[in-house]
């Protein structure tokens, strides 16, 4: 049975950085890049006429920015899942995507690897967050955060069985369900099984907020 090809749109002002995830995509079998654009609107144009699977934005693009092109991507083709190109210092950015709905996001300078899988992910209807950017957006967040937190994440957590719990301290370390598979002795699909629960017991809407959690509860 022939896999299904994944159909991607790439949208970021730098011809050499779009020329780059181009090549890097289209050395992987499943998938296709169907169309490129300089701005916002261009991918917002693009994925409305090649309906794709996925689509790569940048944050800072003229016309029209990433995150304001991720929230028309929401409304006008909402079967395509969105990842969002970013930079170490642009963690708020990184927040707000994820709040209007992006699939997660990956460094610029990502291994080729990661980011062919971090297409995989988003089209198989996975969150991805990069695991080095997870760290860094999750330190900062916890720095300062109230001490009070603590015990309403401990209250929280303790609803988790031993197995989540082990699961959500990988979470907090930033590790990605492939790393946590290896760490536990999992498969990546189990992993990615627990993850779901645990983003449905604490009521957390992306592995970010699981992490910040973890953090708060001591894990």
């Amino acid at each position: 049975m022939t896999a299904k090809v994944i159909r991607v749109v790439i949208a970021d002002d730098e011809p050499l950085i779009r020329a780059g995830i181009r090549m890097i995509l289209t050395s992987a079998p499943d998938i296709e890049v169907v169309a490129e654009g300089a701005n916002g609107r261009e991918a917002v144009e693009l994925a409305r006429s090649h309906a794709p699977d996925v689509v790569l934005l940048d944050i800072q693009m003229p016309v029209m920015d990433g995150l304001t092109a991720l929230g028309e991507l929401g409304r006008a083709v909402p079967g395509a899942r969105a990842l969002v190109l970013t930079t170490f210092g642009e963690k708020e950015n990184v927040l707000r995507a994820l709040g209007q709905g992006s699939a997660g996001f990956l460094l610029k300078d990502s291994a080729p690897a990661e980011l062919i899988g971090a297409v995989r992910a988003a089209a198989a209807g996975d969150a991805y967050l990069s695991p080095a950017a997870t760290r860094h957006v999750v330190d900062q967040l916890a720095t300062g955060r109230a001490a009070g937190r603590s015990e309403e994440a401990r209250r929280r957590v303790a609803a988790l069985s031993e197995r989540e719990r082990g699961v959500l301290a990988l979470l907090g370390e930033g590790l990605s369900n492939a790393d946590a598979g290896r760490r536990l002795h999992m498969s990546e699909a189990t992993v990615k099984t627990y993850v779901s629960r645990i983003l449905a017991k604490l009521e957390c809407e992306n592995r970010v907020q699981a992490a910040l959690l973890a953090r708060d509860a001591g894990l």
